[in-house]
């Protein structure tokens, strides 16, 4: 999966890693070797089912998933006053983020939410399952899931 000219993510994350353990960063080392571990696990599942190696798509949403479970994480720690928990996943969210693509503000997204809407013709809170495919295609990895549907919600009703 070596692009010409262009790091691969797993070849950019083993250079993290070592620049961290270098650096004696421990909590990118570990966030970084937590992500290394996922992409090797789901390599391994791809392999299993017949395909040589994971897609840049299948590596974003991979990144997009750790990122939503460290925001569900600070979500839940700030609810129950755990914040020494909360500021480590957010520390982690920001390392995991630095290799996802720049993510969108709410302007940007509902321009898009927009745009879509006008393709599929939605019109009502029904139409949400319309729209919300289309968009979520569109914004893999460039925007976060929840702040999507609410956006789409709001528009829509």
């Amino acid at each position: 999966m070596l692009r010409i000219g262009i790091m691969s993510l797993k070849d950019k994350i083993t250079e993290d890693i070592k620049a961290a353990m270098k650096a004696k960063e421990k909590v990118r080392l570990e966030t970084v070797r937590s992500i290394k571990k996922v992409i090797l696990e789901e390599e391994v599942n791809a392999r299993a089912a017949g395909k040589e190696s994971l897609t840049e798509t299948q590596e974003m949403d991979i990144l997009a998933r750790l990122a939503k479970q460290r925001r569900d994480s600070i979500e839940q720690y700030t609810q129950v006053g755990r914040q020494e928990l909360a500021d480590q996943e957010a520390a982690e969210l920001a390392i995991i983020e630095e290799y996802l693509p720049k993510q969108l503000s709410d302007d940007e997204i509902a321009q898009v939410i927009d745009e879509i809407i006008v393709q599929v013709g939605a019109s009502s809170a029904k139409d949400m399952g319309k729209v919300m495919g289309p968009v979520m295609q569109q914004l893999r990895g460039k925007a976060d899931g929840k702040k999507v549907q609410e956006i789409v919600k709001t528009k829509l009703n």
